[in-house]
């Protein structure tokens, strides 16, 4: 069998708390690691790093900050972008106003401020739940967005509003390169997925989740409600704030306040109803399916549609059909990609006896 468990024993609490308790789970990781980290950016041309990989591998993150929100914490947001351009442009102002300062510092001091942020914002939650924190998260929005645009401060007085990216220097080596805005790009991303499993494997995750399933229950059992809410918000903005960082230094290099709006939000909630609420992994799957998705179905038309549908009306046929396949997707498997992938594990823990 491929996927054999048959004499594979955990014998201590730590073994089995590890992210994965079979060699072949180990041996796959350990393969992707290899192929992401050393492979990809020796073979990786411009376009698939700055158009395809860095984009994914930020969207999976913000899918991230987003999921620990709501898929675990049950807290439902619509503020993600405001969130992220709160790190893009504490980011910034870091590194400009601080001589000397590191850019991983300015990343993490810029996550801080958007923690900071989020802890503001989610005070309603401990008051009020579901459409109504919805609304509340959506004023998040709207009030940081218009904030960045009238206060010149944050832009350092630039007519547009638009921040640019200083040159990316770590550890002394200029990484200004396309390779080296991924490989900044997938470490962060590594060391904040790294961390986010182990806090939703922990105490802190069991107390998420028990106040997600029923924050009464929760209550009675001792779990502290206002410090566990504040604290999803604070860890689920620190991530979008990193990730807007990220997506203004390591991807597009300028970004104004505009380019953090609604759209976006609803972007990454997409992501993590695709991907699966309430998994790590689904961050990815759903970051996958939000941006290769479009590729392919541009790619499709370009090839088979040519001559057939007038050029203008490709990109409104690719939003329909989009579209459409997010909600026959919806339908069909309304738990995500991340159970989908999972009911093939199951399988193949039993294959060839049954498939």
């Amino acid at each position: 069998m491929l996927y054999r468990e048959s004499g594979q024993f955990n014998t201590s609490y730590r073994a089995d708390q590890r992210w994965f308790r079979l060699w072949q789970q180990r041996w796959v990781f350990a393969t992707w690691m290899i192929l992401a980290f050393v492979v990809v950016p020796l073979i990786g041309n411009d376009y698939w790093l700055n158009a395809i990989l860095i984009p994914f591998l930020v969207l999976s993150l913000a899918g991230l900050g987003l999921n620990l929100l709501t898929g675990y914490a049950g807290q439902i947001s619509l503020g993600s972008a405001a969130f992220m351009a709160i790190g893009a442009f504490a980011t910034y102002n870091f590194q400009l106003r601080i001589e000397g300062m590191p850019l991983l510092i300015s990343l993490f001091l810029g996550g801080l401020t958007a923690a900071g942020a989020g802890v503001v914002f989610g005070l309603p939650s401990l008051r009020i739940k579901g459409f109504y924190l919805l609304v509340s998260t959506l004023a998040a929005q709207f009030f940081v967005t218009w904030i960045l645009t009238q206060c010149g401060w944050f832009s350092n007085y630039n007519a547009s509003g638009v921040i640019t990216a200083p040159p990316l220097v770590v550890l002394g080596q200029n990484i200004s390169s396309p390779a080296g805005r991924y490989l900044l790009t997938l470490s962060v991303a590594f060391v904040l997925f790294w961390l986010a499993r182990n806090i939703v494997h922990g105490e802190l995750g069991r107390r998420w989740m028990a106040v997600r399933d029923m924050d009464t229950a929760a209550a009675v059992i001792g779990i502290p409600i206002l410090q566990t809410k504040l604290l999803a918000f604070a860890i689920s903005s620190f991530v979008l704030g990193i990730a807007g960082a990220l997506w203004a230094f390591a991807y597009l290099g300028t970004v104004e306040p505009h380019g953090f709006d609604l759209s976006r939000s609803f972007q990454i909630l997409f992501i993590i109803i695709i991907g699966g609420m309430g998994s790590i992994l689904g961050s990815f799957l759903g970051a996958a399916f939000i941006v290769l998705l479009p590729i392919l179905l541009s790619n499709l038309s370009a090839t088979f549609l040519a001559g057939w549908v007038d050029p203008g009306q490709l990109e409104n046929l690719q939003k329909i059909i989009f579209g459409a396949l997010i909600i026959f997707f919806l339908i069909k498997e309304p738990q995500g990609l991340a159970r989908l992938l999972e009911i093939v594990r199951q399988r193949a823990r039993v294959w060839p006896l049954r498939f």
